[in-house]
């Protein structure tokens, strides 16, 4: 099956038009193919002109030291019968510990990890102070096979960057997410 069927599958979920049948026959569709659907927001804003975005660094200890190539917009996997755009807006909920934001959303499509995961991402113009931030944890023993287990962030701070900046931060399988929001926000002539 095409990728792109599950991705269209994916955008009729999110219609309200969209009838309980569709819903059913789109995770069936994600069932049967084995795609992992994640979902998330991309906030942005203009400071002194200059575009900037708000990115997510992993939490946990596998990622503490790691700066460059692993911020991420803050997402989660969609659920069985919800659409993308909600689970985006639940991730940025969840994982943040603020409501999502409201206003317009920017489709910005679709992009595949290496992993297999297909990250579906919005953008939405907004602000947020990273000094917010109060997420999701999750448990993991640590270190590995020694029968402690601790509590970490889901995701341990978010942090405003510059285009150029965000683009050494970013994970690299979403900077196509990065750069349609750019040319969206690029000057018309």
């Amino acid at each position: 099956m095409k990728l792109s069927s599950v991705f269209a599958a994916a955008r009729n979920l999110e219609s309200r038009r969209s009838p309980p049948s569709a819903r059913r026959a789109t995770s069936a569709l994600f069932a049967v193919t084995s795609v992992k659907l994640n979902a998330g927001l991309l906030l942005f804003r203009r400071r002194e002109g200059q575009l900037e975005v708000l990115l997510a660094h992993q939490g946990g200890p596998l990622f503490a030291s790691k700066d460059f190539g692993v911020w991420s917009l803050p997402k989660t996997e969609v659920s069985e019968g919800e659409g993308p755009l909600a689970a985006a807006r639940r991730a940025f909920t969840e994982k943040l510990g603020r409501p999502a934001p409201a206003g317009p959303v920017h489709e910005l499509g679709c992009v595949n990890h290496r992993s297999g995961t297909v990250v579906h991402g919005w953008a939405v113009e907004s602000d947020f102070d990273p000094n917010m931030l109060s997420g999701a944890t999750f448990v993991l023993e640590w270190p590995p096979a020694s029968g402690r287990h601790e509590s970490f962030a889901c995701i341990d701070r978010v942090a405003w960057f510059d285009v150029e900046t965000a683009r050494r931060k970013l994970t690299s399988a979403q900077m196509p997410l990065l750069q349609r929001l750019i040319n969206a926000q690029a000057p018309r002539r």
